[in-house]
């Protein structure tokens, strides 16, 4: 497995270099994952993106480098500690760096005397190729999704220049991926939301949920959806769920600066019974906090958003794949329950691009928005919140029925009219808490890995899927196994079974988070009984490594 780390200033195009050489090397059959570390700021700055490839699935990443290309000298002053024995440096001949393991090239130089002075990247890409033994067949079609056609030739020769430079020094990793996708984990997610009926989407642009709304709005003609701009979070949360009353499947996304404005709208979404999904791709906070940055420091703040009681799903994705299916199955579990689903993802998972297996498309099964009472008399008086044993009323569309389709944020009775009777509030109250008890059946049990004689179980949520899931497997070669993990999509309510059975086999039990105070332990000592033995936590922006996950328990064992 090789990983090497693209650095430059903000605006010099590494991000293009990047997505050109991560299509050449899904082609020859290499599983890819690359992750962006970039500062907010349009211009400057140190921004590095790490790619890493091999031939077997790759969920996370490692600052182990195989090699280093730098467009700045100051990115080989920050990294060159990183290159692992025999890695190199592959640099412009104009940068001043003195290093036996770089490999100097006038790229500049051969990139303006092919007359365009931005190909210098290009031929980048031809060197890495050689250098990793890639065959040139098919560049030019790769060359062409991301360049426009009037500069499309310039670029070929730029690629093969750069290729005819250098000698071959490493292994092709080969494998099986080509025909996968390479996506990220926030366009997974967005086509999961078009996979499960999506047919209106509003947000206010917010690093790092960005993402979602520019990847739906250009194909919102051709998926006959709505994509809303809003003039803010709390407009673009009241759409979503004035969409939602009318019969569109509806999702608003941000993240938690921006959910904090939208928890008013969630409680709405709770007390009228109007499904609704909201994203929070989360960020280091409070307030503006770090904006291109990662954590997993709003759990507890969705978990219990919004005054009063009222029945929620809170599923954390783990990994690209989970993204789609989860963001399916949270639209789904929406409309069947009338509640609002919070989906969360963060900026390391929400950004990082990796391939993906193509998608089963059986397992995609929208339901039927809005439910017409098979037992309603003609002439029966519709009671939109009637009082039922598993607590879900009868849902009408407005304007499509003779009935009158009536909600209100204030209590009600089971017509919708507003009510300050204690009876009926204790029992639309309990109403709604059924639909907690009969979700519960539905819930996910998290994925286990490891071996089954563990004598140490991590438990995780979430985008540490990947770094767990290499680390728990180091550790069974490394320390005569006895290793394994729990790793939790859904969060709230939490499932207990696995968790119990597993954590009765423990002798010691460690939280991984990306937060300061261990949150999803709180959850699980709340909700189960469960105390873990101690943390390893993570919290200044970076993803944790799986090195850093075996160096902690090994650490302490």
């Amino acid at each position: 497995m090789y990983n090497l780390l693209f650095g430059g200033a903000a605006g010099q195009g590494v991000e293009t270099t990047v997505a050109v050489l991560e299509q050449i090397i899904k082609r020859s059959g290499s599983s890819i994952f690359t992750v962006k570390d970039f500062m907010s700021r349009v211009r400057g700055g140190h921004n590095f993106s790490l790619l890493r490839f091999g031939n077997t699935p790759i969920r996370s990443h490692t600052d182990e480098l195989t090699g280093i290309i730098a467009l700045t000298e100051e990115t080989v002053e920050l990294h060159r500690d990183q290159l692992i024995d025999g890695g190199f440096i592959l640099c412009d001949s104009q940068l001043k760096i003195d290093d036996p393991r770089a490999i100097k090239i006038d790229m500049a130089v051969r990139a303006r005397r092919l007359g365009n002075p931005r190909v210098s990247g290009i031929i980048a890409v031809g060197i890495l190729m050689k250098l990793f033994g890639f065959e040139t067949n098919g560049a030019e079609e790769v060359l062409a999704k991301h360049i426009k056609k009037q500069y499309l030739n310039i670029n070929v020769q730029a690629l093969h220049e750069g290729f005819d430079l250098v000698e071959r020094r490493f292994d092709n990793p080969g494998g099986n991926f080509a025909q996968d996708m390479i996506l990220t984990g926030s366009q997974a997610m967005a086509l999961g939301a078009l996979a499960g009926g999506l047919k209106f989407y509003s947000a206010y642009p917010m690093s790092p949920s960005t993402a979602l709304m520019e990847y739906l709005a250009p194909h919102a003609h051709e998926a006959r959806i709505v994509v809303e701009q809003a003039e803010d979070e709390i407009a673009a949360a009241m759409m979503a769920v004035g969409a939602s009353y009318t019969g569109a499947r509806a999702m608003t996304g941000t993240s938690g600066g921006g959910f904090a404005l939208m928890v008013e709208t969630l409680g709405l979404s709770g007390m009228a019974e109007i499904p609704t999904v909201f994203v929070d791709v989360q960020r280091p906070g409070p307030v503006t906090g770090l904006p291109t940055r990662t954590e997993q420091s709003d759990l507890k703040f969705v978990v219990s958003a919004s005054q009063g009681e009222f029945p929620r799903l809170v599923i954390a994705v783990r990994h690209h794949a989970d993204a789609f299916y989860q963001t399916i199955r949270a639209l789904n579990l929406a409309e069947k329950y009338q509640i609002p689903v919070i989906l969360l993802s963060d900026q390391y998972l929400g950004d990082a691009s990796g391939t993906v297996p193509r998608f089963d498309l059986n397992k995609v099964r929208p339901l039927p928005v809005g439910n017409t009472p098979a037992d309603l008399e003609p002439g029966q008086e519709y009671l939109r919140y009637r009082v039922t044993e598993s607590g879900i009323s009868p849902r009408l569309l407005p304007g499509q029925s003779e009935h009158l389709v009536l909600i209100d944020s204030d209590e009600h009775d089971e017509k919708g009219w507003i009510t300050e009777s204690a009876e009926v509030r204790i029992s639309q109250v309990d109403k709604r808490a059924r639909k907690l008890k009969l979700l519960e059946t539905e819930l996910q049990e998290p994925d286990f890995i490891g071996t089954e004689d563990f004598h140490t179980l991590l438990l995780g949520w979430g985008s540490t899927y990947g770094p767990i899931e290499e680390a728990v497997a180091t550790l069974n070669q490394q320390d005569s196994g006895g290793y394994a993990a729990l790793l939790f999509g859904d969060v709230y309510p939490l499932p207990q079974r696995l968790l119990k059975e597993k954590a009765s086999q423990a002798k010691e039990i460690i939280d991984v988070e990306q937060n300061s105070t261990a949150q999803f332990a709180g959850l699980v000592r709340e909700y189960s009984g469960i105390k873990c033995d101690r943390e390893i936590l993570k919290y200044d922006g970076r993803q944790i490594m799986a090195k850093e996950i075996v160096s902690q328990v090994l650490q302490q064992a």
